[in-house]
């Protein structure tokens, strides 16, 4: 085995593309969601709910348990889970779901980022990657995405902080990568939501109506491509500005 690649949220949308297309035909895809999905494109599968944070050392095991010892080539984890739900002005919605949210957005990022990044210090001559999924709502005001705002924009800051660590000491490549408005599931639910809770929605029904939505197969290429440009580490790039 000379690559080793964990994915989360690899059950749909992005994650899922990005399953289907790791540029690595021999490499140990280890694919993380709720569920099992047997149809999933991964060697091995780990059915943990990210927004539990009782979930969170597991992950750190299977981090911890594949990378000790291991003299491969590469290897990389691609942090992909998320939600937009609950959608809807933060007074309004169940704090219950608020707060699974946060949990998934925005601090499971973090926690697994730490965990993957102490794990894979003592990886010998491997290149090492850590990916976080952002967004471009990190940098704009969408009424009724108030707490998937803050959680990418926190992402982008722990991203350029972890980057900028890691090029001092320790090595591992760490980016953030907005996709853009990429024609998944989420997209669908952005459509059904009604205005009054969320603002901005007919701006997304009227890319979908323009067919201005990119493809998850077409993004994930794009994300796999970036591994290899040479970015500085803690870069936060959005593929829109990207040429091609």
């Amino acid at each position: 085995m000379s690559q080793l690649v964990w994915i989360s949220g690899v059950s749909k949308g992005i994650g899922r593309a990005l399953a289907e297309s790791v540029p690595w035909p021999a490499a140990l895809v280890i694919g993380i969601s709720r569920d099992a999905n047997e149809s999933a494109p991964v060697s091995e599968h780990l059915a943990l709910d990210l927004a539990d944070p009782s979930s969170w050392e597991a992950l750190g095991q299977s981090f911890r348990r594949e990378l000790a010892g291991f003299d491969g080539d590469r290897v990389a984890f691609v942090h992909c889970a998320g939600t937009i739900d609950p959608v809807g002005f933060a007074a309004d919605v169940d704090p219950g779901a608020y707060q699974a949210n946060v949990m998934l957005n925005s601090a499971s990022p973090q926690v697994l980022g730490q965990l993957f990044l102490a794990a894979a210090a003592g990886v010998g001559s491997a290149r090492r990657h850590l990916v976080m999924i952002t967004s471009g709502a990190a940098r704009s005001v969408y009424p009724g995405w108030t707490s998937y705002g803050a959680a990418k924009a926190a992402v982008d800051q722990w991203v350029r902080n972890a980057g900028a660590e890691q090029a001092t000491r320790g090595g591992v490549e760490v980016m953030a990568v907005a996709p853009g408005t990429v024609d998944t599931g989420m997209q669908a639910r952005i459509r059904a939501t009604p205005a009054e809770q969320f603002t901005q929605r007919q701006k997304f029904v009227d890319l979908y109506d323009a067919g201005k939505l990119a493809s998850p197969t077409e993004v994930a290429a794009k994300m796999w491509r970036l591994l290899d440009s040479g970015l500085d580490n803690g870069s936060v790039v959005d593929l829109r500005d990207l040429p091609g």
